[in-house]
């Protein structure tokens, strides 16, 4: 069986909870937490502990004592145009059988300016922090400083599959380009999880990257063990896709007469987080891995992939600065890039619309200075600490091939440690 996880669960849910305060029935809302938990993992009988624990939490939720302004959804989807779709796919359990599961995998996919407008590039910039891992197209997003198409997410070795499947995809979307070839290099990450699912049963077909393609939306988007983040983990908890976003004012001087302008920019980020040994976790400066010890394996052999995505005017070199600053991000967290994690950062820009179209001789684009960037920056360094968090408290335990479990960040001794600390909100 292939479990295809809607990506509008959490929305539906949080509906239904709405509705439910209206009634007295007690019922409805056990019933609908089983179906939350139940769309995360299948299991055979209810869970053990209270259904209440199940539902969905984010890190704020706990009074994690974040810095900076979130946008409305605190998603990378809270920068305009910038869709996220999933397919997750979740069957089987017990021994590992080759090519029949367990299989815990999937899809994420971004499309930087939705759907209406798939061909038109947006500036980009790359970095890799310690490259033991793949992100396709890279070469040419560098050379060219554009992205020109969506950035895909999935397991290490699904990446060959899922690169074509975009071309198909995309050849099927929109016409030849101007000189008459459909041509494409897509920008295809990976981060590995052998521990949870059958990797080498190849479970992702061309079908799931479509319907991830096709399923992109705005708004409010799932964490955790969904799409290409189902089964990852993240230092030895249960880890997977996670989401933040930032939006703050950035000040100068507009005109030669002094007049000062503000404009309001917004700056999301999107982890894919496989990486990270217990020991090194801190959340708000805690040390929460040392204080909940444990171990899954033996040698790190995950990855992270983090996508920044803003609505500032920002150039392909000043990208690679802020694709960069997600290294601090993930450093806030206590993570050392270990030499067995592909640690791989994407940056893009929507402003600058139409800005690779080759008509024009020349295009006149719009661009910040680099001395009005350390706001920038310090949102990019926040929001990527905040969706790595988020990737860990928004999740759930997990267990997978050859009955291995990973246990999800256990919330309530997570607000003991702060409060210990003296860092709750």
């Amino acid at each position: 069986m292939r479990c295809f996880v809607p990506e509008n669960r959490k929305r539906l849910f949080r509906l239904n909870l709405q509705m439910f305060k209206k009634s007295t029935c007690a019922l409805t809302l056990s019933f609908l937490l089983v179906l939350e938990s139940s769309g995360r993992e299948p299991q055979k009988h209810l869970p053990a502990t209270p259904l209440v624990e199940n539902k969905i939490v984010r890190a704020r939720d706990l009074g994690i004592p974040f810095e900076g302004t979130p946008g409305k959804f605190n998603a990378i989807t809270d920068v305009a145009g910038v869709e996220v779709g999933y397919t997750t796919l979740i069957s089987g359990e017990g021994k590992l059988e080759v090519g029949k599961g367990p299989v815990r995998t999937g899809v994420t996919v971004i499309i930087p300016r939705g759907h209406d407008s798939l061909n038109d590039p947006v500036y980009a910039g790359f970095f890799s922090l310690n490259g033991n891992g793949e992100m396709t197209g890279t070469a040419w997003l560098e050379e060219s400083g554009f992205l020109e198409g969506p950035i895909v997410i999935t397991n290490t070795h699904s990446v060959g599959i899922a690169r074509d499947a975009v071309i198909n995809w995309r050849v099927k979307q929109a016409p030849a380009d101007k000189t008459g070839y459909w041509w494409s290099l897509p920008v295809v990450a990976e981060t590995w999880d052998g521990w949870l699912n059958d990797v080498n049963g190849f479970h992702v077909k061309p079908e799931d990257v479509w319907h991830a393609l096709e399923s992109a939306h705005g708004g409010a988007i799932e964490e955790g063990s969904v799409g290409g983040g189902t089964g990852m983990i993240c230092y030895e908890f249960k880890g997977g896709t996670g989401t933040a976003s930032r939006v703050l004012p950035v000040a100068g001087v507009g005109d030669p007469g002094g007049a000062k302008t503000t404009r309001t920019y917004t700056i999301g980020a999107l982890v894919q987080a496989d990486c990270g040994r217990r020991a090194e976790l801190l959340i708000a400066g805690v040390p929460v891995g040392r204080e909940i010890p444990g171990q899954v394996y033996k040698e790190e052999t995950g990855s992270i992939i983090i996508a920044i995505a803003t609505d500032a005017p920002l150039l392909p070199h000043q990208l690679k600065r802020l694709a960069k600053r997600a290294s601090l991000g993930l450093a806030r967290t206590g993570s050392v890039s270990a030499n067995g994690s592909g640690d791989l950062f994407i940056a893009f820009s929507t402003a600058n619309a139409a800005a690779a179209n080759p008509d024009p001789l020349t295009h006149s684009v719009e661009t910040i200075p680099n001395d009005r960037m350390d706001p920038i920056f310090t949102a990019v360094v926040q929001a990527t600490e905040e969706a790595i968090v988020n990737a860990l408290v928004d999740n759930q335990s997990m267990t997978g091939r050859d009955n291995h479990r990973v246990d999800a960040l256990p919330r309530n001794r997570l607000r003991e440690l702060l409060k210990k600390y003296n860092r709750l909100r």
